[in-house]
């Protein structure tokens, strides 16, 4: 069974792992910018920093779960 590590230690400095995930969510948003402006996702929603804000929540959250 798999352990929830709450805090990471790297390089000695001690990290809280929900920071780490949502360093790897707004990672994963910066690189699906590019994509979501390819596609034209933008004139499809109507208020696009919620809809940003919504989908770090989920990868946040799929990280937490994942990792």
């Amino acid at each position: 069974m798999m352990q929830l590590q709450p805090v990471l230690d790297i390089g000695g400095l001690l990290v809280s792992s929900f920071v780490v995930h949502a360093g790897l969510a707004i990672a994963t948003l910066l690189a699906l910018n590019p994509l979501l402006a390819k596609v034209r996702a933008r004139r499809v929603v109507w208020n696009l920093p919620l809809a940003e804000f919504g989908i770090l929540i989920g990868l946040i959250g799929l990280y937490t779960i994942l990792l």
